[in-house]
């Protein structure tokens, strides 16, 4: 080999995560000893010498973890991101924690930073976009990294994670239907996402069973696309009468907008929600939502990276959570 081993090298050869290989050097008993011995093989036959005074230079970043948010002005991320924090702190770990605001050039830029002070490992709620950009960085890093509630790079490298979403929009579409729905339109959503294309996924079947037309109103998912759908439904589709929404700020933007218009909801116009956030219960009327126990996600996410990370368990390529649906006043008369 031209140049001196590193930790890398290591790592790739014994076909496991460097912060395994770390756990090893610091004769951690975590580590399993059929996983020791091959760390050990592998840096006999690279060569590889641990340099103890570098490793205490960067024993301060030992135990951080990296969490790379999409947008941490929706409160369903922002929930998500505490949930996992505080978990991980509980277990010793210090998170660090960037928001990219829907801009994969800045998240590529985030990555790299995480990555040059050293961090454990990363859990990415990944922007659209350029997504070699910041996942080759990892793959060359070769840090355990998660992908959570979006994926966008291969699930067999990257492991994905997500809330069930066809299952939700299915809950919802049989219940709006069971409230006598007879002109059902999904409200939000960009088109050509893989999240919106999830999302709508239960509202199409479902649909399609009962031999009824979808209608999708796309549009950037928020408080401001929901309150101007509230006066494109009236004025262009006046047969709906019940709308499900791509998520919670969309749905709360349709509720004022519905009040603005004078417009009745829960009888004239049922309304469901998706994630569930706090403000659901609290609107008025209050908001029927998909819940999917995003806190409970984020300790369930703190507890898989640490298996990984002082275990070497990797998580499976895909793991699907449970999702329920939590009618309230917006879709059943009060």
């Amino acid at each position: 080999m031209d140049k001196r081993p590193t930790i890398i090298d290591v790592a790739t050869l014994a076909g496991v995560s460097k912060s395994t290989v770390s756990l090893v050097l610091q004769q951690s008993p975590l580590v399993k000893q059929e996983t020791r011995d091959d760390v050990r093989r592998a840096m006999a036959d690279l060569g590889y010498v641990y340099n103890r005074a570098a490793a205490n230079l960067r024993s301060a970043n030992a135990g951080l973890i990296g969490l790379v948010i999409n947008d941490l002005r929706n409160p369903f991320f922002t929930e998500f991101a505490t949930s996992l924090q505080m978990a991980l702190s509980a277990r010793g770990y210090a998170t660090v924690l960037a928001n990219t605001d829907e801009d994969p050039a800045l998240q590529a830029q985030v990555v790299g930073a995480m990555l040059e002070h050293g961090v454990s490992a990363l859990i990415v709620s990944p922007a659209y976009g350029e997504e070699a950009a910041t996942f080759d960085a990892i793959a060359r890093a070769n840090v355990p990294a998660l992908q959570v509630l979006r994926q966008v790079a291969d699930n067999a490298r990257f492991p994905f994670a997500a809330p069930d979403y066809p299952t939700g929009s299915r809950l919802a579409t049989e219940h709006l239907l069971q409230q006598g729905a007879q002109r059902i339109a999904f409200v939000g959503g960009l088109e050509g996402r893989a999240v919106t294309q999830l999302r709508m996924s239960g509202y199409l079947a479902t649909l399609a069973a009962q031999g009824l037309t979808p209608l999708h109103l796309p549009g950037r998912p928020g408080r401001a696309f929901g309150r101007e759908a509230a006066r494109r439904l009236a004025a262009d589709h006046p047969a709906v009468d019940a709308v499900l929404c791509f998520n919670d700020l969309t749905a709360l933007g349709l509720l004022t907008g519905c009040a603005e218009l004078g417009r009745p909801v829960g009888t004239a116009l049922r309304i469901v929600g998706f994630d569930d956030i706090e403000d659901c219960a609290q609107a008025f009327p209050t908001l029927s939502s998909v819940r999917c126990d995003i806190a409970g996600f984020g300790r369930q996410m703190a507890e898989t990276v640490l298996k990984w990370l002082e275990e070497d368990h990797r998580p499976p390529p895909e793991t699907i959570t449970p999702v329920t649906l939590i009618p309230r006043a917006s879709s059943q008369p009060r």
